[in-house]
């Protein structure tokens, strides 16, 4: 195989575990590669170290703190054009010899001109790499229903091809308090793409007190997640996504547009009409005990009037993007 992929990396203080993750990068079987990277602030070795890749291509930008999410977005939206496709990378995980390939195999096979998303389940392990457990399977089919409702597509596993790359880059801003990932699940399942959800592990997945997200070994303790971090960081976020998609709506389906005014005006209604309202728009997580979890908190609401984010705009009003800064 032929086609080039780029690895997207942004980095943060990470030299402790990137010696590890750029050994696996080099221990790649298949398609070639190259490493885009960019730093989020670092002040350890980490650009030193980095530097002296004989195949990372530095993104020479402000060398700003934005965070992930924004960090990884402006590596997509920078990186050179002429790839096949784009794989997100975390600095402190370990790739399975396989990963690239398995996930070109399946990407190469679909139509280049529609959005592809590919991602995959992960071996979880802890600080020392010891096996901790695999990640929750993948009960139900990924589908723009699904990604409204929780993220499934862990960033560290995705391949797009150069379609949902540019259906990206052509979507308003990341949403306040999303992920670039969850953003790309949601934009290219909206968009009527393909999706992949591979249930074959494709790396170690470190889980340490320094993840930005990680990820839950079980159902039960996703689920006991959510209920902890309370119904208004949830339906933040939710508003926020869908404000976002709102005005993404040149980008959407059809479908996708209708679920979307379906949700926008929820917060005005009473709790059983937002109850049928939801269940109308065929919203979903994965397993039964999350679907309940969402259900209590649309029928609940928010614990106080305020979000956090300022986006309880009319529909039909343009939203509010904030920086990252903000």
């Amino acid at each position: 195989m032929t086609a080039r992929i780029q690895i997207l990396l942004s980095t943060y203080n990470g030299d402790k575990f990137l010696p590890e993750q750029l050994a696996s990068l080099d221990a790649q079987e298949g398609p070639k590669w190259s490493l885009f990277w960019r730093d989020d602030g670092s002040s350890d070795s980490t650009v030193a170290l980095m530097r002296q890749h004989p195949r990372a291509l530095e993104l020479d930008d402000d060398k700003a703190n934005l965070g992930p999410a924004h960090s990884f977005q402006r590596l997509l939206a920078a990186a050179p054009g002429d790839a096949a496709a784009f794989a997100f990378c975390d600095q402190d995980d370990v790739w399975m010899p396989s990963k690239l390939a398995r996930a070109w195999s399946w990407l190469a096979s679909q139509p280049s001109a529609r959005p592809a998303l590919y991602f995959s389940r992960q071996n979880l392990v802890d600080v020392a790499l010891k096996p901790i457990g695999l990640s929750p399977k993948f009960r139900k089919t990924p589908s723009f229903q699904n990604a409204l409702a929780q993220n499934i597509a862990t960033g560290c596993t995705i391949m797009m091809n150069a379609a949902a790359r540019n259906l990206i880059r052509a979507a308003p801003p990341l949403p306040k308090g999303s992920m670039h990932d969850w953003w790309a699940y949601l934009l290219v399942s909206g968009a009527g793409g393909i999706i992949y959800a591979d249930p074959q592990p494709t790396l170690l997945y470190r889980q340490h007190n320094k993840n930005a997200v990680g990820a839950p070994a079980s159902t039960m303790q996703r689920a006991s997640g959510v209920i902890r971090r309370g119904s208004n960081q949830f339906l933040d976020v939710f508003d926020a996504n869908l404000c976002a998609l709102e005005a993404a709506g040149n980008l959407l389906t059809d479908n996708a547009r209708e679920i979307v005014a379906l949700l926008r005006p929820l917060w005005g209604l009473s709790p059983m009409k937002r109850l049928s309202r939801l269940a109308a728009s065929g919203l979903y997580r994965q397993a039964m005990l999350e679907d309940l979890v969402l259900r209590s908190f649309v029928l609940l609401g928010r614990t106080n009037k305020e979000t956090r984010f300022g986006l309880d705009s009319p529909p039909g009003t343009a939203p509010r993007y904030l920086t990252p800064a903000e």
